[in-house]
């Protein structure tokens, strides 16, 4: 079915089973802003379904050209989910951690539980950061160790923090709404990487951006997304246009690196966030001549920092909180 009166490039929805066994394609085009589609999540997902988009109109080259920020509006230092390896990863007490140490900017990684609830979690799998081995037989038994196989009530239910050390024992897995609220509250920066669990990449990113422009609505800066997943980037564009987005670069993998911008630029990224090996005078100069803003993940070396700097690139994300200065 076909809504009347739709602009002709809006995005089209086309939806398929997660396991991937069946598709089914409608005709349904969604405006690129519909708030619906979180409101509809948690219905798709008790069906087992997600979503693919795809542009109906192929962007001109115009608008292939990356958005541009009046200013860059955010600090040269960020702490890498939360504060490194000095708390648990991903948490809100990282958070607050690296927030005593003085930083104001924060990178996290965000997916999706089984019924749609966004929350912070690094890897697929629990069994590094949580408890879920023990709690729920994860990984034998028949039991899924990946996190978006389950629903929030039970992932809410975790302990995120004994695996660092006794101290954080019983630090629970954050929603992502909960670590928004910190950030806004203190007027605070954050990098959302888009982190979906397989088979999810567009459906995390357009929910991730939605749940984002939603709980930034009003604040002066929004977050920055970012992901290694252009599927999941692709997600976010459709979804949530305006916020900035990052594409995140671990190995060129045998491409150039003007291919690398190309893909960048086509997703109208602000940034390119990538493994500071790969930052060099050629690759900062060709990387600013597109206009895209340069950060570099993670340095946890003095010597490297200074030499990130010394290049001219905009932010460093950064394990070690407590040896470099956000002041600096």
């Amino acid at each position: 079915m076909t809504t009347e009166g739709a602009e002709e490039a809006a995005p089209r929805l086309l939806w398929q089973t997660r396991d991937g066994t069946a598709v089914q394609q409608c005709d349904l085009i969604c405006p690129a802003k519909a708030i619906p589609l979180v409101q509809s999540a948690d219905h798709l997902l008790q069906h087992n379904v997600c979503i693919r988009f795809t542009a109906s109109k192929r962007p001109t080259k115009d608008q292939m050209n990356p958005i541009s920020l009046p200013a860059w509006p955010y600090p040269r230092w960020v702490a890498h989910r939360g504060a490194g390896k000095l708390a648990p990863e991903n948490t809100l007490a990282a958070f607050r951690l690296g927030a005593s140490h003085g930083y104001r900017m924060f990178e996290c990684d965000v997916k999706l539980s089984a019924d749609g609830v966004p929350f912070l979690l690094h890897d697929a799998e629990l069994e590094r950061t949580t408890n879920a081995a023990d709690k729920l037989g994860a990984g034998s038994n028949d039991v899924s160790d990946i996190a978006g196989d389950h629903p929030w009530s039970t992932l809410s239910q975790l302990d995120a923090g004994s695996w660092h050390s006794r101290a954080y024992a019983g630090e629970p897995l954050p929603p992502f709404e909960a670590i928004a609220r910190y950030c806004i509250g203190n007027s605070l920066f954050l990098n959302i990487e888009i982190k979906p669990s397989p088979g999810t990449e567009l459906f995390t990113g357009a929910v991730v951006a939605q749940h984002a422009a939603r709980l930034w609505q009003g604040v002066a800066v929004p977050p920055l997304l970012t992901s290694f997943d252009i599927p999941a980037l692709e997600g976010a564009l459709t979804a949530q246009p305006e916020l900035p987005r990052g594409l995140l670069i671990d190995a060129l993998e045998g491409q150039a690196w003007s291919d690398w911008l190309d893909k960048a630029q086509a997703l109208q990224c602000q940034a390119i966030v990538c493994n500071h090996e790969l930052w060099n005078a050629e690759t900062v100069a060709q990387a600013k001549e597109r206009g895209f803003r340069t950060l570099s993940y993670t340095v946890n070396d003095a010597a490297e920092a200074e030499r990130l700097l010394v290049l001219g690139t905009d932010a460093v994300i950064t394990d070690r909180v407590d040896l470099f200065s956000p002041a600096s």
